[in-house]
């Protein structure tokens, strides 16, 4: 049952707006520092990472382009249905680029598998991959990402760009949703 408030469905807050702002300035120093004279293109996965996206590039002091690209495989369900489909393409082309995927979290890995060999494919110079989160519990693509935010718990976790049937993505935090939200 939906509460009034959203607050009140989650569970738990599992990391806090403070812990997210920190982690966002780590990540765009490093990119910062790793990617120093050059132009990447940072790639954003619809709708997930465009608040970690926008969090980190704010902390980079690089020139670099970005796109976005909208890439499901969960539908409107709570695991992956196993089957990548693009809904939105690139509107750039990769081909001699240095790419950064940013991703809101790792789960199955199926996602960013089907990401990397597509620009691989696509004779993309280099590719990084970055995430707000991984669920190593989760996974049954053979996938690691380059740097990682944060590592959690096989939860349903929702919040700063994760959701759950389109709800909870304007939460400021990571929070884990209340069982009997989901299993309705």
């Amino acid at each position: 049952m939906l509460h009034d408030n959203m607050h009140g469905e989650i569970d738990h807050i599992l990391i806090t707006e403070e812990e997210i702002k920190a982690k966002c300035q780590e990540i765009g120093k490093q990119l910062s520092e790793e990617y120093d004279g050059k132009f990447p293109l940072a790639i954003g996965v619809l709708k997930g990472a465009m608040p970690f996206l926008s969090d980190v590039i704010r902390h980079t002091d690089i020139h670099l382009e970005m796109d976005f690209m909208d890439v499901s495989s969960y539908g409107d369900g709570t695991r992956s249905t196993g089957e990548v489909k693009i809904v939105k393409d690139l509107n750039t082309k990769v081909e001699g680029r240095d790419l950064i995927i940013v991703e809101d979290i790792i789960d199955s890995g199926l996602t960013l598998s089907y990401l990397v060999d597509l620009f691989k494919y696509r004779k993309a110079r280099s590719i990084k991959i970055v995430t707000l989160l991984d669920k190593p519990s989760g996974r049954s693509a053979a996938i690691k990402a380059d740097l990682i935010g944060f590592e959690v718990p096989d939860e349903f976790v929702v919040g700063y760009g994760l959701d759950y049937a389109e709800r909870y993505r304007n939460l400021p935090y990571i929070g884990v949703l209340k069982p009997e939200i989901y299993s309705e």
